[in-house]
């Protein structure tokens, strides 16, 4: 059903209604089910960064969610944003105060900047092929799936798998009908389970109130020790899937929207100069947040408008008791989400199938950039080196 959606989306024709984002948005069930796409790779990296790096939680939320709905606006398609996976990972296994990630943030909104005004993300875009994209694409619907099955989907003991189980068969059944809301059917399901067997209501009135963002400036080493901590390893992730990758999908997805390269840079440099002053994470466009929307249903804006108000509410009014409400929900319901997003990344080889070769050489670039440090960036240089080869005759890949 996954694929056949993805395979539907690349082979109809530019403007057709079926897949065609209209310049309106719609709130309709298929883009509240798509709404939650994404939400199983952003909740456990936003609670990590929040308790790793003690930032205040209603400042995160607030500022992720007008993120979103800026994005929305801005480009009129489920194109979500997502926090930085490289630089929340280092957060979290550092334990990096505020100061530096705030530092560090602002350090990649001004180079993604320089990146995307020389003309650099474009020449980029140009010279690397398509199937080393898909490559990186793969890689990163790898990456998630193995979060979801090592991670998140065991992390309940038996009661875990038996749950993700019974998600994964409900979404399955329910994923492509309209009337339907596949992931609002899941995420409902597991606030649940919560509420069932681990969270009790009075423990969040406490919590309810009105929370505005903490406004914070960061100061200049702080930026130079969050570029040299957080951005840079961060670079290579954001060109390779941020970027090219999203940029890729959009043209497999909506073909008439014809966003660039450049376009995608600008707005994920201007978001992450923002960001830090209002005490908000450092965030990306990314192709998984993309396929994640569209997987269940998202194909306006509107999907990432009815998400990023979620976030705006849940900052707004019970930033404080937003960490004891995710510390309960299920895990393994997150990693069915996390898991369907990863299905429509690795569904996307499908176009390589003709040439042995390419599909080959994606799926190389997939498993390096998915499982060696720096992975993303050896796996675009490593693909991009052996693409050429094979064109001039020096190597051949396949029988």
């Amino acid at each position: 059903m996954l694929a056949r959606q993805v395979q539907l989306a690349q082979s109809t024709a530019p403007g057709a209604a079926a897949i065609s984002p209209e310049s309106r948005f719609r709130f309709n069930r298929q883009e509240w089910s798509g709404a939650f796409g994404d939400l199983g790779t952003d909740l456990p990296l936003i609670v990590g960064m929040v308790l790793a790096a003690r930032l205040d939680a209603a400042s995160v939320l607030t500022v992720f969610g007008l993120m979103q709905i800026a994005t929305a606006f801005c480009y009129r398609m489920p194109m979500p944003v997502q926090p930085l996976k490289a630089m929340a990972a280092l957060v979290i296994a550092q334990k990096l105060p505020a100061n530096v990630l705030y530092g560090g943030g602002l350090a990649i909104g001004v180079s993604m900047l320089l990146l995307s005004a020389s003309g650099l993300l474009e020449w980029i875009n140009r010279v690397v092929p398509k199937p080393v994209v898909r490559g990186i694409q793969c890689g990163l619907g790898l990456q998630l799936a193995g979060i979801a099955l090592r991670d998140f989907v065991p992390s309940d003991g038996r009661a875990g798998w038996w749950l993700a189980a019974a998600g994964f068969v409900v979404t399955l059944l329910l994923i492509g009908r309209r009337r339907v809301p596949a992931a609002v059917i899941l995420v409902a399901f597991g606030v649940a389970y919560a509420f069932a067997f681990k969270l009790s209501g009075s423990a969040l009135l406490g919590s309810v109130g009105f929370h505005l963002p903490v406004w914070h400036q960061p100061n200049l080493p702080d930026v130079w020790t969050g570029f040299l901590l957080l951005a840079l390893p961060q670079i290579p992730l954001s060109v390779t899937n941020s970027v090219l990758a999203t940029r890729q999908l959009t043209e497999d997805l909506f073909p008439e929207k014809r966003i660039t390269a450049r376009r995608i840079g600008w707005t994920y440099s201007l978001m992450n100069l923002v960001n830090p002053f209002l005490g908000g994470i450092p965030t990306c466009h990314g192709s998984g947040g993309m396929a994640g929307h569209y997987a269940f249903g998202g194909r306006t804006g509107g999907s990432v408008i009815i998400y990023g108000t979620m976030y705006v509410l849940l900052g707004l009014f019970f930033g404080p008791g937003f960490q004891t409400v995710i510390q309960v929900f299920p895990l393994p319901v997150l990693g069915v989400l996390l898991l369907f997003e990863a299905i429509t990344l690795l569904a996307l080889l499908r176009d390589l199938a003709g040439s042995g070769s390419d599909f080959l050489l994606a799926l190389v670039v997939g498993v390096v950039a998915s499982s060696v440090p720096y992975g993303y960036m050896v796996g675009l240089a490593a693909g991009l080196l052996v693409y050429h080869f094979t064109r001039r005759g020096w190597v051949r890949l396949g029988a």
